[in-house]
């Protein structure tokens, strides 16, 4: 079976997908983090990174899995030159061990509103 997680008629997209062993994220900005204010495109790469990873990781929670679970990554940096340093320095936290370390593809991308600096997506095992 496929369970569909953070489905509402306001979105036209599920936050997670769970199907059989495997999760699959939907893209995560800061705005998803709404309870800690609105996003400004006065944040810094590194704020808006660990607010994207505090998502990520309620949602992983509620899919049945965790950041050590996770596949695979893929990162959307609004000016890759000015952000892979700080996005880097906050992804090295967050991840952690090196025994959990995902693979990782990172590109510049206009998203999808200016104040946004960073999108990731994430796939993790259950």
């Amino acid at each position: 079976p496929i369970r569909r997680i953070g489905t509402s008629h306001n979105a036209p997209f599920a936050h997670a997908v769970v199907h059989s062993d495997l999760v699959y994220l939907s893209g995560v900005t800061a705005n998803a983090d709404a309870e800690n204010g609105p996003i400004s495109p006065d944040d810094s790469v590194a704020e808006q990174t660990k607010r994207v990873f505090r998502v990520i990781d309620a949602r992983l929670a509620r899919a049945g899995s965790n950041k050590s679970k996770v596949l695979k990554a893929q990162v959307w940096l609004k000016d890759i030159e000015k952000g892979m340093a700080e996005m880097n320095a906050a992804w090295n936290e967050w991840v952690g061990d090196a025994a959990f370390k995902p693979v990782r593809a990172t590109v510049q991308s206009k998203l999808a509103n200016p104040s946004m600096l960073v999108e990731i997506q994430v796939t993790a095992a259950r």
